[in-house]
C-alpha cells in the first residue's frame, strides 16, 4: 500500500477546509459587537441619570427662589414629604390598584374586540368601505367629552373609566391590525395561491405573521393610551383611583401632592412602556435584528 507524503497530507487538510477558513482566528474573549451595545447602554443610562438630576436641581431652584406662582412654587422634598406619607398610610396604593385595575380591563377588552374587528376589515375590503367613513367619524370624536355620558350611564366606578378608556384603546389597535393584514405583499399572495395553498393557510402562514409586528406595536400604545382614558375618567369623576386624587389636591391648592401623584404616573407609564417593550422583542425575536 502506497504511503501518502507529509506534503500530500497538507495539501488534503487544505482542500477540506472552506475557503477563507484558514484566515480565521478562533473566538477569543468576549463578543466586541456585545461589549459596544453594553457600553451604548451604559452611556444611555448615565444620560438619563445626568437628566433627571438635572431637572431636580431645576425644580428646586425655582421653588426655593419663588421665580413662578408661590402657590405653584412646591419643592421636590415636599413632594417626597406627602409621597412617604401616602404609602405609609395607604392612600396611594388603594388608588393606584383601582387606577391600573380599570387599566387593564380596559386594554384586554378593547385589544380583542380591536384585533378580531380590523383582522376582520383587512379581510373584507367590501365590508372596510362601507365602514370607513363611520369608524373615522367616530375614531374623530374627542373621546374626553364623551366621559360626562359614561359616567351618567355607568356610574361613577370603574366600569365607565373602563368604557372611556376602551374607545381610545379599540381605534388604535384596530387601525393597525387593519392596516397589517392589508400591508402583505401581494406577490406572495399570487404565489401561495398558485403554489396550492388555500385562503386559511394564506391567513395563518402569510397574513398574520405580517401584520402581527403592527398589531403587537398598537397593543404597546394602546397600552398607555388606556391609562391616559382611565386618568382621564378619574379626574372628571370617579371613587377612587390616581386620577380623583389629583382632582382632589388640585381643589385644595395642596400641589406637592399633586406632582407627586403626576411623577408616579409617569413611573407608571415608563414601567408599563419598558414591559411591553421586553414583550414584543420576545414575541419578535424571529425577526431580523435592527442595525444601529
Amino acid at each position: 500500500m502506497s504511503q501518502i507524503t507529509a506534503s500530500e497530507q497538507s495539501t488534503h487538510r487544505r482542500d477540506d477546509v472552506p475557503p477563507g477558513a484558514e484566515l480565521a482566528d478562533p473566538p477569543r474573549g468576549r463578543n466586541p459587537r456585545r461589549l459596544r451595545v453594553t457600553r451604548s447602554t451604559l452611556l444611555v443610562r448615565a444620560a438619563q441619570l445626568a437628566l433627571v438630576v438635572a431637572w431636580l436641581v431645576a425644580w428646586d431652584l425655582t421653588a426655593r427662589n419663588q421665580w413662578i406662582t408661590p402657590v405653584l412654587a412646591k419643592s421636590p422634598k415636599q413632594s417626597w414629604d406627602y409621597f412617604t406619607e401616602a404609602v405609609g398610610n395607604g392612600e396611594l396604593w388603594s388608588n393606584a390598584q383601582a387606577t391600573l385595575l380599570a387599566v387593564a380591563i380596559a386594554w384586554v377588552l378593547a385589544s380583542a374586540v380591536g384585533v378580531v374587528a380590523g383582522v376582520a376589515l383587512g379581510l373584507l375590503p367590501t365590508v372596510e368601505r362601507i365602514l370607513a367613513p363611520f369608524l373615522d367619524a367616530a375614531n374623530a370624536l374627542p373621546r374626553i367629552a364623551l366621559a360626562p355620558f359614561f359616567i351618567v350611564a355607568f356610574g361613577i366606578g370603574t366600569s365607565a373609566k373602563v368604557a372611556l378608556a376602551s374607545t381610545l384603546v379599540f381605534f388604535i389597535v384596530l387601525s393597525a391590525s387593519r392596516a397589517g393584514v392589508r400591508s402583505a405583499d401581494a406577490e406572495w399572495l399570487r404565489l401561495s395561491a398558485v403554489l396550492g395553498a388555500k385562503k386559511h393557510h394564506l391567513f395563518w402562514k402569510v397574513m398574520l405573521p405580517v401584520a402581527t409586528p403592527a398589531i403587537i406595536a398598537s397593543l404597546r400604545l394602546g397600552l398607555i393610551y388606556a391609562l391616559l382614558g382611565v386618568i382621564g375618567s378619574e379626574l372628571i369623576a370617579a371613587e377612587n383611583g390616581l386620577g380623583q386624587l389629583i382632582a382632589q389636591y388640585s381643589s385644595l391648592f395642596r400641589l406637592e401632592a399633586v406632582y407627586a401623584i403626576l411623577i408616579l404616573l409617569a413611573i407608571i407609564a415608563v414601567a408599563l412602556n419598558q414591559v411591553m417593550g421586553a414583550v414584543e422583542r420576545r414575541l419578535l425575536r424571529w425577526q431580523p435584528p435592527a442595525d444601529h
